[in-house]
């Protein structure tokens, strides 16, 4: 079987670093934030060992991929043009896509996007949900107004940006314990907006390593963003708008597409959503296969129960047609 590689491809207007590793049936694997192609290090092994072509890229704004300064450049028509540019420049013609947190914001609208480039869905963290009523920011300022709201927080340029940018491995270390099965993360919710910045609502964390992280594992991350800053992922959050406007005719279109949906069992996600958080996705996912709750994971699952999450995925890959 092939090693792990690395190459940068012109991809869409921009550079994109991706990570490979197999040869068989494409699999592309699309992180959120704060993510790098490193996120899935422990699908990458465990998907290419089992025949699988396993390709992992650093997503626009991140890692060793180009990061545009203005935020529209992360809209729909941008974001799914690097897949399909990917696809292209790697002479896929097809693939299984993989998304977690903002990866999976962006996979879910692919099939509507590009019809034919996608093949079967691995869903995590974040269920499809029905079109919000009103625009992104209109929410986001709302819960802003009752408590701390990241999301608000993000909004404006220039803010958090030199927050984390300039402590970094402060922030990847309480974001990461924050949404982790260790903690219930809507403790944030307890604070004001007002006065607060993200690091003064996040909870200290434990020293590492951690029982999913260790402190080799924790600098690659801390390199990457001291290098990079936070302003490409922060991007994502400020194209929320857009992304909702371009997506007015296509974001409830069913997805027939053969899909499975991946979730830890304490993600904040999912306590958000209340007690039937899949009620809405099986409506708008009827290719919906399977749903996996795994105990004891929090939000970034794939890091936190490997094993199980690598299970789950070879079980649906196996049962895909040929």
């Amino acid at each position: 079987m092939s090693q792990l590689t690395h190459r940068t491809v012109a991809v869409n207007g921009i550079e994109m670093h991706v990570a490979e590793r197999g040869e068989g049936r494409p699999v592309v694997l699309c992180h959120g934030f704060p993510g790098l192609w490193f996120t899935w290090r422990h699908q990458i092994e465990a998907l290419a060992s089992a025949g699988y072509r396993v390709i992992a890229p650093d997503m626009r704004g991140y890692g060793g991929t180009s990061a545009p300064a203005d935020a529209s450049e992360y809209d729909r028509p941008h974001t799914v043009g690097d897949m399909v540019g990917l696809l292209d420049a790697l002479d896929v013609e097809q693939a299984v896509f993989a998304g977690h947190d903002f990866g999976a914001h962006l996979v879910w609208d692919l099939p509507a996007w590009a019809p034919g480039r996608v093949s079967a869905l691995m869903q995590l963290s974040v269920p499809r949900t029905p079109r919000l009523p009103v625009q992104p920011s209109v929410g986001f300022k709302y819960l802003a107004s009752q408590h701390f709201a990241h999301v608000h927080y993000f909004q404006e340029p220039g803010v958090a940006d030199p927050e984390l940018g300039e402590h970094p491995r402060e922030f990847l270390a309480k974001i990461f314990h924050a949404l982790s099965g260790a903690n219930r993360y809507l403790d944030c919710w307890d604070f004001p907006s007002e006065g607060n910045g993200y690091l003064d609502v996040l909870p200290q964390p434990p020293a590492l390593p951690w029982n999913w992280l260790s402190e080799d594992e924790f600098d690659y991350y801390a390199a990457e963003f001291t290098r990079t800053g936070f302003t490409g992922g922060l991007n994502w959050y400020r194209a929320e708008d857009a992304v909702w406007v371009q997506n007015e005719a296509l974001h409830d279109r069913p997805i027939e597409l053969p899909v499975t949906f991946i979730a830890g069992a304490k993600d904040p996600v999912l306590e958000m959503m209340g007690r039937e958080p899949f009620a809405a996705m099986r409506k708008l996912v009827p290719g919906l296969v399977s749903t996996h709750v795994i105990d004891g994971a929090g939000h970034f699952v794939q890091m936190e129960k490997p094993a199980e999450v690598n299970a789950a995925m070879l079980e649906f890959l196996a049962g895909l047609p040929a």
